[in-house]
């Protein structure tokens, strides 16, 4: 769901308007009263050049089609969440794209140069963290940067200030092996953040880890991304996806089914927002008046609050109507469609 402020071309009244990208919306201005459509406008890339050029991807193991003809791209300066449940082709897809694995066929560009005749070049310009990030335990944060320091030939100095930026300056000479897994986990975004990469590349960043630490890496994320670079994770963690991303890929049984911005394949499959309206004295009970409401897709009541799927644009009509027949409104709640309802529902289709 978007919102966009709007002005009335003819009295000049500012009012904001909600719907999805595409969606046309008949507006009233409350000072005027004159009407018109609004057609909400898509979302455009943080950029029109291409960081990560995925084509035609496929891995085969044995018999098995772990990834099968994947195709998408990544846009310079996006957050990309890959999406996908356990075992659906994430890890094989990223192993893939950093070269790690041989793929059967399909090409894959970062920052416009092949993987397999520029490997090189490709890997100096990415920094990776695993989904299983491990480092020797009797070494100490510092010691473990300066050993990829010397793999990547670069200077020891940037050092100090890479545990400071994740936070581990006063566990600077502590034993890796006494680290907390959230510990070990920022050591591993200190050690990608060496050479100073224009892409990221994560898998699983934050499986495992409580509360806390999810929170902190996900301020870390940001944080990477703000300062210029382009991020990819994996994740089937939805809310962590929704959060952080600007769009998302989802794969599952190793084949791509969705790309796009969460508001467009909520409109795409047509998943409406649902009303939750606190009505005084509703006592369970489903107002015949909503079922003939056109645009209204379902109803249910609990106790005294009433659960609504509608389109975005009737939701004005839903609560008028309810006015005018006599019920007591005491609060009203939308609930927009998440990541989630997308997630099952494409899921759901594609099995």
């Amino acid at each position: 769901m978007v919102s966009k402020t709007i002005i009335c071309p003819s009295c000049k009244t500012q009012m904001t308007v909600q719907g999805n990208p595409g969606e046309k919306i008949l507006v009233t201005c409350p000072n005027c009263k004159k009407k018109g459509y609004f057609i909400i406008p898509s979302p455009k890339p943080i950029s029109d050049s291409i960081s990560i050029e995925i084509n035609n991807l496929t891995k085969i193991y044995k018999d098995i089609k772990a990834v099968d003809n994947v195709s998408f791209n990544v846009y310079n300066g996006e957050i990309f969440g890959f999406l996908g449940p356990n075992g659906a082709g994430k890890t094989t897809t990223i192993k893939s794209m950093l070269g790690l694995i041989h793929v059967n066929t399909g090409t894959i560009k970062i920052n416009g140069f092949d993987m397999k005749k520029d490997s090189i070049e490709v890997k100096e310009k990415i920094g990776f963290i695993p989904e299983k990030v491990s480092f020797y335990d009797n070494l100490t944060p510092f010691q473990t940067l300066s050993f990829f320091c010397e793999l990547k030939g670069v200077d020891k100095s940037v050092i100090p200030s890479l545990i400071k930026e994740v936070g581990l300056e006063d566990a600077m000479n502590r034993k890796v092996g006494t680290f907390s897994k959230g510990m070990v986990q920022l050591l591993g975004i200190a050690q990608a953040m060496i050479g100073n990469p224009s892409i990221y590349i994560l898998d699983e960043p934050t499986v495992g880890l409580d509360a806390r630490w999810v929170r902190f890496i996900r301020q870390k994320i940001k944080m990477l991304n703000e300062q210029g670079a382009t991020v990819v994770f994996s994740s089937h963690i939805l809310s962590e996806v929704e959060t952080l991303c600007n769009r998302v890929a989802i794969i599952n049984n190793g084949k791509l089914i969705a790309e796009d911005t969460v508001a467009n394949l909520n409109k795409y499959l047509h998943i409406k927002p649902r009303i939750e309206i606190s009505i005084d004295k509703l006592d369970g009970k489903v107002p015949k008046l909503i079922e003939k409401i056109d645009g209204v897709y379902s109803a249910d009541a609990k106790g005294n609050t009433l659960f609504v799927t509608c389109d975005s644009q009737v939701r004005s009509r839903v609560i008028a109507a309810l006015g005018k027949s006599g019920f007591k409104v005491v609060n009203i709640k939308t609930i927009e469609p998440s990541l989630e309802d997308a997630f099952v529902k494409l899921i759901e289709g594609d099995t």
